[in-house]
C-alpha cells in the first residue's frame, strides 16, 4: 500500500518548481484524452527541457481532481513556482497550446 501523502508532497514539489508543469488531467477510457497524448509528446519534443509534462489519470488519483475542480477531461493545468497560471478543458491544437504556454510564461 503506498502513502498517498507522499506522492501529493511529490505533486506539490514538482509544481513549486522553477520548471513550468503542464499536468494532464485524462482517463484511460477517454476518447478525447487519447487525441491529446500525440500532442503533448509533440509538444514535449519541441520545448524539451523548459517544460515539464505530466499525465494525472482522473480515475486513480481522484482527491488531486477534485482538489482542482476537474469537470470534464482531458483538462490541462499549468503551474509556474506553485502559481496556477492557466487551466482548459478539452483537447487543443499543438499550436495553440504552445502559444498559450509560452505567452504565460513569459508573464508570469
Amino acid at each position: 500500500m503506498q502513502d498517498t501523502s507522499t506522492k501529493q508532497m511529490t505533486f506539490t514539489d514538482l509544481i513549486n518548481g522553477d520548471t513550468p508543469v503542464l499536468v494532464d488531467f485524462y482517463a484511460d477510457w477517454c476518447a478525447p484524452c487519447r487525441m491529446m497524448a500525440p500532442i503533448l509528446q509533440e509538444l514535449k519534443q519541441e520545448m524539451g527541457e523548459k517544460l515539464t509534462i505530466v499525465k494525472i489519470d482522473t480515475d486513480r488519483n481522484q482527491q488531486v481532481a477534485a482538489k482542482y475542480q476537474i469537470r470534464s477531461i482531458p483538462t490541462l493545468i499549468l503551474f509556474h513556482k506553485g502559481k496556477l497560471l492557466w487551466q482548459q478543458p478539452g483537447v487543443m491544437p499543438l499550436h495553440q497550446l504552445k502559444m498559450v504556454i509560452e505567452q504565460k510564461i513569459t508573464s508570469s
